[in-house]
């Protein structure tokens, strides 16, 4: 990392989903082991044709591998929606870091070669705040108590558990409806009440939020449960209530916006 990196204003939350995001697709690209180095350096656009962008100044965030590589035919595809090679995992992880970036006013690029390995940078533009200038003074929003967090998305999951869980939370995780009913099922006969669950809208090939909230509330009427998806005009984010949820927080998550949603669903 260079000395002097210039000071960014993003939203922690969201860009710590996308470099998580990133390391996990590069070790997923060495099955067999390797290097996977993240670098940050000061560029200005001048430098790096950026100046389409807008702003003079970037600091640009490298994730590099040393795994399989991707295919030529592939590369201008990969931030589609849906567009994945993986057997596992429905693709979305890379359109949502491609959506974050852009709502950053930055820019995502990937460079590959098969068999040598692959380079994403993330360009976000320098803001003239000093540091922590700028940032409204609120009342830390610890918590206790045991929540539970159902997505298929692993980046979602290593992030809203480590924002929560830095709060004071007890997290456990859930891949799809099926296993968190299990889990809950589970966690209530041995006394151990969950305080929130939350729940991804859709898992493709398994049970989303949606009829895995029906199966919880038949287990027990009184749960609390909040709703997620990246898809806000999804009918069950806007009529919530009527489906059995306490709430909603749309993906990306905003940190701040996850830790005032989780708290007041917790406290209600």
């Amino acid at each position: 990392m260079n000395e002097g990196i210039w000071i960014l204003e993003v939203d922690e939350g969201q860009i710590s989903q996308v470099i998580h995001n990133l390391v996990i697709n590069a070790q997923q690209a060495m099955p067999e082991g390797g290097v996977i180095r993240v670098k940050v350096k000061n560029i200005m656009a001048r430098e790096e044709e950026l100046i389409q962008l807008g702003e003079s100044r970037y600091v640009r965030i490298t994730v590099e591998d040393d795994g399989i590589g991707i295919r030529e035919e592939h590369l201008s595809k990969i931030f589609d929606p849906y567009f994945t090679t993986k057997q596992k995992g429905n693709g979305l992880g890379l359109s949502v870091a491609y959506s974050v970036v852009k709502n950053h006013s930055g820019q995502i690029e990937v460079e590959s070669e098969l068999g040598v390995g692959t380079r994403f940078h993330i360009y976000l533009p320098v803001t003239d705040k000093a540091a922590g200038e700028g940032r409204e003074d609120r009342k830390a929003r610890n918590g206790r108590g045991r929540i539970l967090v159902m997505d298929d998305e692993e980046m979602v999951r290593g992030v809203t558990g480590e924002i929560l869980g830095h709060l004071g939370y007890e997290v456990e995780f859930a891949r799809d409806g099926d296993e968190a009913v299990e889990i809950y099922k589970r966690r209530r006969g041995s006394g151990k009440l969950f305080d929130l669950v939350i729940m991804d809208l859709i898992v493709p090939g398994g049970m989303g939020g949606k009829e895995a909230i029906k199966k919880l509330l038949e287990l027990d009427p009184k749960v609390k449960a909040l709703v997620s998806s990246e898809y806000s005009n999804d009918p069950v984010m806007s009529e919530y209530r009527e489906h059995g949820f306490r709430g909603v927080i749309t993906k990306p998550y905003k940190r701040e916006e996850l830790i005032e949603t989780v708290y007041k669903a917790v406290n209600l």
